[in-house]
């Protein structure tokens, strides 16, 4: 079971700040076919993953990287300076 947390406009679209996930996945890229295959919300939110950022256990993380041991997914859109 992971904990998968959802920031801004990924929150909004799927409709969820944060859901446990039982999966099967050994990556992120895996993680986001499994949830984009659950409804359109998802395959909505994860239509353009150029948009998006993931941190794994709080460590930003490329979409390859392995889940192995991991207890925390995030999905949030790349931080804008100011």
């Amino acid at each position: 079971m992971i904990d998968v947390l959802y920031f801004a406009w990924v929150r909004e679209r799927i409709g969820l700040p944060k859901e446990q996930v039982e999966t099967s996945a050994a990556t992120v890229a895996d993680l986001i076919e499994e949830l984009k295959a659950r409804e359109e919300r998802y395959a909505a939110a994860f239509a353009d993953l150029s948009a998006l950022r993931v941190a794994l256990d709080q460590d930003l993380a490329e979409f390859d990287a392995p889940l192995a041991g991991v207890r925390e997914v995030a999905f949030f859109p790349p931080m804008t300076g100011g």
